[in-house]
């Protein structure tokens, strides 16, 4: 497998350092609900996962909660409630937005306020090889012109980052460019005991001091949004780095940025949508299947039309594994394998994508080849299409798609209903039959009559 490194700017093998591929992604600061932006960062990372799994790639995967935060404190006061009570709070509300999602859990979600020694012991360090230091305020800041690498994420050096972005200007620090590693606590305000005095840690040191913590000095995989790469992800190498003196992550994988119709989310243009607000309406499978739909590093255009069309090809894809289990259902030993030598090619382009840089859309492409094998195939054996069923689930297995049919959890009395009408065709009472027909209508299914008997399917 091959993915594109963000630090060499190109493709390379995907090969662990030991025994197991380390994995570390920047998870939620949990002070609001995910918007789609997080949430497609969350479900690229789990096909990943689930992709790595398929290929027997043993894993280890880390995503944290960023627990204690400047807007969290904010949101804590303006609710009357502590801030742990408050995060706490938005950590039950991303696992109901991750499991609506169909999201693996991670093998471990440590937070940063259970990691105070951890980020205390790097920030001592730090300071004790003069790589960091304490302002006249008690804040301890990382000295960033003491990393002679400063930039190679983001491929800028420190003059050109100063000149094009807003850096944080203030009087306690050495250089408008370092950053803060430890804040000095103010009233009200959680804190934890430093040798700087009670503070709290900021945000860039506490992924570094959680990734060593649990997957060591050396990882394999940094994931993330793309607008992580400056200055996150770039702070997290200089202060890891200063601080082991080894690489600190070997390969960095971004997803790309989400327009909402064809311009920028954010809470000022009014455009900015949560998940939980979107699958209030449309339910949570097209969300994911809208966010996976496309290459994670080529930019996408969140509408209504797109989640409306995610629906659509959700709908396909479900209707070929109806189609596709029927057969099964109706099929002897006797008939022909093309379908299955059809559905082994698909599955190589299927893992051929994949294994080009979580190619997600050709990857989807090739199962929607195999959808309309399936719905033009015709005299297959049993173990042909039970095969190609095996083939089907893997690829959908792999996307984390819910291939339902209309059968699962159907009430006792459609069943019944669609029964009777079953008897009165037999009968040839037609008028009956036409009558159960609205019945079931009314109750919400629709029912078609094909060559190989009735097909239930739940309305829109």
């Amino acid at each position: 497998m091959r993915i594109y490194n963000t630090l060499t700017k190109k493709k390379e093998e995907l090969k662990p350092l030991g025994n197991e591929l380390l994995i570390y992604l920047c998870g939620p600061t949990v002070y609001n609900f995910i918007h789609v932006g997080n949430a497609r960062t969350l479900c690229v990372f789990d096909v990943f996962r689930r992709y790595l799994s398929y290929k027997k790639i043993p894993f280890k995967f880390v995503m944290n909660y960023t627990d204690i935060d400047d807007r969290i404190i904010d949101g804590a006061n303006e609710n009357n409630m502590p801030a742990k009570e408050y995060a706490e709070k938005y950590i039950d509300e991303f696992l109901v937005d991750s499991n609506g999602l169909s999201i693996t859990p991670p093998s471990v979600t440590p937070r940063a306020t259970e990691s105070i020694d951890a980020i205390l012991e790097i920030i001592d360090n730090l300071v004790d090889n003069g790589h960091a230091y304490v302002a006249e305020n008690s804040d301890v800041y990382f000295r960033t012109r003491s990393f002679e690498d400063y930039g190679k994420l983001s491929n800028q050096d420190i003059e050109q980052i100063e000149e094009g972005h807003r850096i944080e200007y203030n009087d306690v620090k050495e250089d408008p460019m370092d950053f803060v590693l430890w804040k000095s606590s103010k009233p009200g305000e959680p804190s934890w005991e430093s040798r700087y005095g009670n503070g709290r840690p900021g945000w860039h040191i506490e992924c570094s001091a959680m990734a060593k913590k649990h997957l060591g000095k050396t990882i394999d995989v940094h994931c993330g949004g793309l607008d992580l790469v400056f200055p996150h992800h770039e702070n997290e190498i200089a202060q890891s780095e200063s601080y082991s003196g080894e690489v600190f992550s070997r390969y960095w994988m971004h997803v790309a940025m989400i327009n909402v119709d064809n311009r920028k989310m954010s809470k000022s243009l009014g455009n900015f949508f949560t998940v939980r607000e979107i699958s209030d309406i449309y339910g949570y499978e097209p969300i994911r299947f809208f966010l996976i739909n496309a290459h994670y590093r080529s930019q996408i255009n969140f509408s209504k039309k797109a989640i409306e069309s995610s629906l659509a090809s959700l709908k396909r894809i479900n209707i070929a594994r109806e189609n596709l289990e029927r057969a099964i259902e109706s099929a002897d030993s006797s008939g022909e394998d093309i379908l299955l030598d059809s559905a082994k090619k698909r599955l190589g382009q299927f893992e051929t994508s994949m294994d080009d840089d979580l190619n997600t859309a050709d990857a989807i492409a090739a199962l929607f080849d195999l959808i309309r094998d399936i719905n033009t195939s015709e005299g297959q054996s049993k173990d042909s299409l039970s095969k190609t069923a095996e083939i089907f689930d893997i690829m959908t297995g792999v996307l984390g798609i819910k291939a339902e049919t209309d059968g699962d959890d159907i009430p006792p009395e459609v069943i019944q209903l669609l029964e009777e009408r079953k008897r009165s065709r037999e009968n040839k009472n037609y008028a009956e039959s036409d009558r159960l027909r609205e019945v079931l209508l009314e109750k919400g299914y629709r029912v078609e009559d094909t060559k190989d008997g009735q097909v239930l399917r739940k309305n829109n």
